[in-house]
């Protein structure tokens, strides 16, 4: 075989290097391309759902998607980018730089670190030392700094009296937990790291370990006992202002539990008072309870006493609240529109029946109307969202009484001339056979058009599911469930659960009992707000 000469060996080199550049510049154009594609998908689906609201079914969990999707795309846009760039140097190819949108400058309200880059002492040109200042350009760089972690000695100094003999010493500093050695950011961090975050404690120990500081489960658990124990008092009034309410969201998710060589199906519970859709003053809570099943007795025990509007779904479970002889008073029964929807919803989607791959599609123009028919009802709830009562009950009944009039006829008539078996006319009797809760919305104000409240907190169990596998037992079940009424509490009155759990820890020992509701979220937060008013 003839040998190439050098000559052609050296551009044969760069033949190939400048094809490479290309071929690099090209796919990063095209990952540009399809980055900018997932974020424009991405930007209508989020006005398509802020045009037509929350209530919208798969709203959330296309958005959610999208928003992967985009990451990963701009994530390889990136990548490929820095490639094509290396690619090109040293070629006549021109390096592609993606155009990105202005960028947001750092919180002002971060810490500033000044460095300043020695100047020349002499002027690099003449040599000259007469420099006079003209001005000075700041580069900012984000930097976090790692957990630091550290131990306060607290000194006590004894004193002896050389008159008496008697010996003084001032007290010794208050410990969060009996025989605790933590303090309450620690301990805050702990809590909301278990129950916001759903990081076990034994995940918790080991990444502490890494960082050089080590703490047996054991403590780690018996901390979380005796904070519970702790802020016990303040989980009540939690539960009394959830429970004073006129009227309350209703809802249960499943939790596993473990029992002997296997887990159970366990329950927890959510009621949730959010007196916002009606204009109402008082803060939103939430109360949660456990169980280790879904019988009927519990719902009964949880709302033993209360007599208001209970939205839950259809649940059987909560029938007996509602009978005429229950004591103090039979609760009035409100229904979600939203379950509803959904099952009229699930038969008009195309997409939905083939990604689930059902064995024939069903696809309903009954089932399609009667979602449009729900939709113009959503559409008048957006509307006066916020407004008081007796408003909403005025605009109900001028604009939302004749529809639901009208599609509760239609509904009859077209249930009527359905086979038993079929699809539509299992979502037609859902709606039908409870039709007066549907339609209480109708007569109150206060009465909310969906159960979508209580879902919402019950989103944090959901999510959690996954991390913590199951909880350790039914104890571990209550305590899950009281931790999660301080933490959703905090998160309804816009506050940072992990920082007010701190400040309450902190706080909650020194403070007279009848002054405890200043700890509760809303409270703290109007106090948090003066504080920063008066040092500003």
């Amino acid at each position: 075989m003839a040998a190439v000469p050098f000559d052609d060996v050296s551009c044969l080199r760069a033949a190939l290097a400048l094809a490479e550049a290309d071929a690099a510049r090209t796919k990063a154009v095209n990952a540009d391309l399809a980055a900018r594609i997932a974020l424009l998908e991405l930007q209508n689906e989020k006005m398509r759902r802020a045009l037509f609201g929350r209530s919208a079914e798969r709203g959330r969990l296309l958005v959610d998607q999208l928003e992967l999707g985009f990451e990963e795309l701009e994530t390889t846009a990136g990548e490929v980018e820095v490639l094509a760039a290396r690619a090109a140097a040293g070629t006549s190819v021109e390096p592609f730089t993606r155009a990105r949108p202005s960028r947001k400058p750092l919180p002002a309200h971060l810490p500033r670190e000044r460095v300043v880059v020695a100047a020349p002492a002499h002027c690099p040109c003449c040599g000259s030392d007469r420099l006079s200042k003209l001005g000075e350009d700041i580069t900012e760089t984000l930097v976090v700094v790692p957990r630091r972690w550290k131990v306060v000695q607290t000194v006590r100094e004894r004193f002896a009296c050389r008159a008496c003999e008697s010996v003084t010493q001032p007290p010794a500093p208050f410990h969060v937990t009996p025989r605790g050695l933590f303090g309450p950011q620690f301990l805050a961090q702990m809590l909301f790291e278990k129950f916001g975050q759903h990081q076990p404690l034994n995940r918790q120990a080991e990444r502490y370990a890494r960082e050089g500081v080590d703490i047996s489960l054991s403590t780690l658990a018996d901390q979380v006992g005796a904070c519970a124990a702790a802020l016990a008092p303040l989980h009540r009034l939690i539960a009394d202002h959830v429970l004073g309410a006129g009227r309350l969201h209703g809802d249960d998710t499943t939790v596993p539990v473990l029992a002997k060589g296997k887990a159970d199906t366990g329950r927890l519970w959510t009621y949730v008072r959010d007196d916002r859709p009606h204009g109402g003053p008082a803060p939103p809570a939430a109360l949660f309870h456990y169980s280790r099943d879904r019988r009927a007795e519990h719902p009964l025990r949880h709302l033993e006493g209360y007599a208001g509007i209970l939205q839950a779904d259809a649940y059987a479970g909560y029938n007996a609240l509602f009978r005429g002889e229950r004591l103090p008073a039979p609760m009035v029964r409100a229904l979600c529109w939203a379950h509803a929807r959904r099952k009229f919803f699930e038969l008009a989607d195309v997409a939905g029946q083939v990604r689930r791959r059902r064995g024939s599609l069903v696809i309903s123009p009954i089932a399609a109307e009667a979602v449009l028919r729900i939709d113009a009802l959503f559409d008048i709830e957006r509307a006066i969202l916020g407004k008081p009562a007796a408003e909403r009950h005025v605009v109900r009944q001028e604009q939302s009484l004749p529809l639901v009039t009208d599609l509760g006829t239609w509904l009859r008539a077209q249930r009527a001339a359905m086979a038993r078996h079929n699809p539509v006319a299992a979502a037609c009797n859902y709606l039908l056979k409870d039709w007066p809760a549907f339609t209480a919305f109708l007569e109150d104000g206060h009465i909310c058009l969906t159960n979508n409240a209580a879902e919402r907190a019950l989103r944090g169990v959901a999510l959690g599911r996954k991390a913590w596998l199951f909880a350790g037992s039914d104890r571990g079940g209550d305590r899950a469930a009281f931790m999660y009424s301080l933490i959703v509490t905090a998160k309804l009155n816009d506050v940072d659960p992990q920082a007010w759990l701190a400040d309450v820890l902190a706080r909650i020992a020194d403070l007279p009992q009848g002054r405890l509701d200043e700890l509760l979220p809303w409270n703290w937060h109007s106090c948090k707000s003066e504080l920063i008013a008066q040092a500003a």
